[in-house]
C-alpha cells in the first residue's frame, strides 16, 4: 500500500471533518445515557442497534442463521457482543465508534456517506452489502477505518459467542488438563 501523499492526506482530513460536522449540527449529539449505555456494555441505543443488526447477517452471510427466533436471538448476542467490546475499547476509541454509529444512525448522514437510502431496518442485503463494499475499498482511509471497525467489532461479537460455534463446527477452545 502507498503512502498517502500531503494532498490525500489533507483531503481525507478535510472529508471526515466536513462529515463529522455535519452529523453533528443535523443531530442533536448523542445523550450522555447512550454514550455510557454503548460504553458500559449495556445494550445499544435502538438506533445504534439498528445499525448492527441491519450490517450483521450481511457480513457473516452464510455463517448467520437465517430465518425464525434463532435469527432474532442471534442478532441480539451480536448487538450486546459489540457493545462489551467497544466497553473494552480505550477512552478515545470508545469516542470514534460512538462518533462512526451516530454518523450512520442519522438518516441524512447515512444516505450522504453510506448511500442508504431506506433506515437501517428496511435497507436491502444488496444496498447494505454495496455500502460495506464501497468504504471496504474506498480510496479515503476515514471510510476504510469504518469499514474496518464495524467489520472486526460484528466479526468478533459473532465468533466469540459460544452459541454460535455451531454454525461454524467448532467444537469449542481446548480443555486443559491440570497435572
Amino acid at each position: 500500500m502507498a503512502m498517502l501523499t500531503r494532498r490525500q492526506f489533507i483531503k481525507t482530513g478535510i472529508a471526515g471533518g466536513v462529515l463529522l460536522a455535519a452529523a453533528a449540527i443535523l443531530q442533536k449529539p448523542l445523550d450522555r445515557a447512550g454514550k455510557q449505555a454503548l460504553v458500559a456494555g449495556n445494550p445499544l441505543d435502538p438506533s445504534l442497534r439498528a445499525v448492527i443488526t441491519a450490517i450483521a447477517p450481511v457480513l457473516l452471510q452464510d455463517a448467520f442463521p437465517v430465518a425464525g427466533p434463532e435469527r432474532a436471538a442471534a442478532l441480539e448476542r451480536i448487538a450486546r457482543g459489540v457493545a462489551l467490546a467497544v466497553g473494552a475499547l480505550s477512552a478515545a476509541a470508545q469516542k470514534e465508534v460512538a462518533e462512526l454509529f451516530a454518523l450512520l444512525a442519522f438518516a441524512p448522514t447515512r444516505v450522504a456517506v453510506a448511500g442508504v437510502t431506506a433506515s437501517w431496518d428496511r435497507a436491502s442485503a444488496a444496498d447494505i452489502e454495496g455500502f460495506l463494499r464501497r468504504w471496504q475499498h474506498s480510496r479515503l482511509d476515514l471510510l476504510k477505518s469504518g469499514y474496518q471497525a464495524l467489520h472486526d467489532l460484528v466479526l468478533g461479537a459473532w465468533y466469540a459467542d459460544p452459541q454460535s460455534w455451531t454454525a461454524i463446527a467448532y467444537p469449542g477452545p481446548p480443555v486443559l488438563v491440570k497435572s
